[in-house]
């Protein structure tokens, strides 16, 4: 004969209550991790395989301790540990080894407008020189105009694909990396409009700064922002050249 007898307790309703849940919020959470890290994952599987990693001719390292090596040491290099410290609608901290700082901006015009149909750009405000990404597209260290031998560099804000919004000047290049080879790009220079079409696309780090040479063959324009989407790693660089005049430029 048993001496002792186990039944086993049912949960009351509220202890169910309280089980579910758990699960349900444990659910949402890993839910809404994939949702903000997948942009990330996806570019970067696709950068890899589809977008060339691209290195030209990088600074090279000093001996010598200097300004920025001295600015790095407060806010941390280039990682993904010390990018939350950087303000990047700053366009001095896209490239901080070539700097906008005393260069010339003896250019007339000083701003003009950039389209992208395929992202739903329309007339992007773009400062020739500034440096306040929040309320315009920037042509950096300007040299040149649109439709003039040269190349014009425009740098562009972007974050995670669910928070774009082509209006928004922190948002507006979220998209640039489904440009392809072959799409448009118009700018418009007062009454004149320059046609662009991409012929390049590729990624670099930070401190790899030919991306912003001149080259005086043809009339080119890149555009720059800061990805994986989202983060601050590295640079997307999108070159096109012009292939159509005004009518009567």
């Amino acid at each position: 004969m048993a001496l002792y007898i186990y039944k086993k307790e049912q949960y009351s309703q509220k202890r169910k209550i309280i089980h579910y849940s758990s699960y349900i919020s444990l659910t949402v959470g890993c839910l809404l991790l994939f949702w903000s890290f997948y942009p990330i994952i996806s570019f970067e599987i696709y950068s890899r395989i589809f977008i060339q990693q691209h290195f030209n001719s990088p600074i090279p390292r000093s001996q010598v301790v200097s300004s920025l090596e001295q600015a790095n040491s407060v806010l941390g290099s280039f990682n993904v540990f010390s990018n939350n410290l950087r303000d990047f609608t700053q366009v001095s901290l896209w490239f901080p080894a070539k700097p906008q700082a005393g260069v010339s901006k003896n250019l007339e015009v000083k701003e003009y407008t950039l389209s992208i149909a395929k992202l739903n750009i329309k007339d992007a405000k773009v400062i020739v020189g500034g440096e306040d990404l929040k309320k315009s597209l920037v042509h950096y260290l300007p040299q040149s105009l649109p439709g003039e031998f040269g190349n014009v560099v425009i740098f562009g804000h972007s974050t995670l694909p669910q928070l774009y919004d082509p209006k928004n000047y922190t948002t507006i290049f979220t998209y640039l990396p489904s440009l392809e080879k072959g799409d448009k790009i118009l700018v418009r220079l007062g009454e004149e409009e320059y046609e662009y079409e991409t012929f390049d696309i590729f990624v670099v780090n930070p401190e790899e700064v030919s991306v912003l040479e001149q080259s005086n063959d043809a009339s080119y324009l890149t555009l720059i922002t800061c990805v994986p989407p989202g983060t601050y790693w590295k640079r997307l660089v999108i070159r096109a050249k012009l292939t159509k005049l005004p009518p009567n430029p």
